[in-house]
């Protein structure tokens, strides 16, 4: 089957709707539908961002409803899924995974089903760099990406770094930044383009090594290892750090409120991670799905997302439409891509040694 929807009328339907959408006014079709899909997404902000902004879009482009069903994470969600589907029933039709756990679910079998590229016809606006695969079978399809990038506190530092090895200079950052507690913030993603040539250096327990032992040598500058996104936000805001790693839109949207804080892509870029839509194994919903995943792949609907949730796009960013401002305040240049099945296939060893590390603080 053939999606429904054209550009025309998507563009149409995200103009006509973006009033409503914006003034929460959205509600599902007063019509019943004949056709429906259940969608799985993180819980809280963002799920609430996809069912007033994205999916009223789509409902009514194509005619298919859309039931929202509140994931509490990735990993959680797919032992959810895995136990389920063993059971004979389908929580959702879609849902979104990291690259992690796509991987981890391709090697366990029996969760995701193969998806048909042929099958969405605007899945080459996807850059390669999002489309999860197993061997032969392609079992993500990116929905959307965002930045770990270098902050600071533009009133505290007035020189701005250019590059990552700025942060060990103890002249300039002495006990005063904030660094992620948890190696799956990919800081150690970040050592290894800044000092060992890239990330590739982390496919060997050496170079795994020698990127903690480099991250050690950090420690005199670091006033926070910070747990939780709230935790380095209170930081920045109070003036306990003065720069160090965040998530890119998140500072954008501090500087909005006035705080003194920059988002900077030093010469070696930030972390971009990624999430994916990803298809249940057993859905009879397949038509619905790739409706949407048709759908998603469009750069107007990358544009919404932009706009009203703050995500970077997995297409070009020169075809969303998206100004140069709203583009700045989602993304930037260059990029750090993650080794997603390093850090599965490696996942005790580079735990174990970036726990003892961040012990010794």
């Amino acid at each position: 089957m053939t999606t429904s929807f054209t550009r025309r009328k998507l563009l149409k339907t995200s103009a006509s709707l973006g009033v409503l959408a914006g003034s929460g006014m959205l509600a599902a079709p007063a019509i019943a539908q004949s056709r429906s899909i259940k969608i799985g997404s993180y819980g809280g902000y963002f799920e609430d961002s996809l069912k007033q902004h994205v999916y009223p879009v789509f409902t009514e482009a194509t005619g298919i409803a859309v039931e929202s069903v509140t994931q509490p994470d990735s990993t959680s969600w797919l032992q959810t899924m895995s136990q389920a589907i063993s059971a004979g029933n389908t929580p959702a039709d879609l849902s979104m995974h990291t690259p992690v756990n796509i991987i981890k679910a391709g090697r366990l079998g029996g969760i995701l089903a193969p998806i048909d590229p042929a099958r969405i016809p605007t899945i080459d606006n996807v850059g390669e760099s999002f489309l999860s695969r197993q061997g032969d079978s392609l079992l993500g399809v990116g929905a959307l990406s965002f930045f770990y990038s270098m902050v600071i506190n533009t009133d505290e530092i007035t020189q701005e770094p250019t590059s990552w090895a700025d942060f060990w200079d103890s002249s300039r950052f002495e006990a005063s930044l904030g660094l992620p507690k948890s190696v799956n913030f990919h800081f150690l993603d970040v050592v290894a383009a800044t000092f060992l040539g890239g990330t590739d250096a982390l496919r060997t327990h050496d170079g795994i090594i020698a990127a903690v032992e480099k991250a050690a040598e950090l420690h005199q500058n670091v006033a926070l290892w910070y747990t939780g996104e709230s935790q380095m936000e209170q930081a920045l805001k109070n003036f306990d750090v003065v720069g160090g790693m965040y998530f890119h839109d998140v500072a954008g949207l501090m500087a909005a409120d006035g705080h003194p804080i920059k988002s900077i892509f030093p010469k070696e870029g930030n972390v971009i991670d990624f999430n994916s839509w990803t298809l249940a194994q057993g859905s009879d919903k397949q038509d619905e799905a790739y409706e949407f995943i048709a759908f998603s792949c469009t750069p107007e609907a990358q544009a919404i997302m932009s706009r009203m949730i703050g995500t970077a796009p997995v297409v070009d960013p020169a075809s969303t439409g998206l100004s140069g401002e709203e583009l700045a305040a989602v993304t930037g240049t260059p990029a750090i891509h993650v080794p997603y099945e390093v850090y599965l296939d490696d996942e005790t060893f580079i735990n174990e040694a970036w726990d003892r590390m961040v012990a010794q603080a």
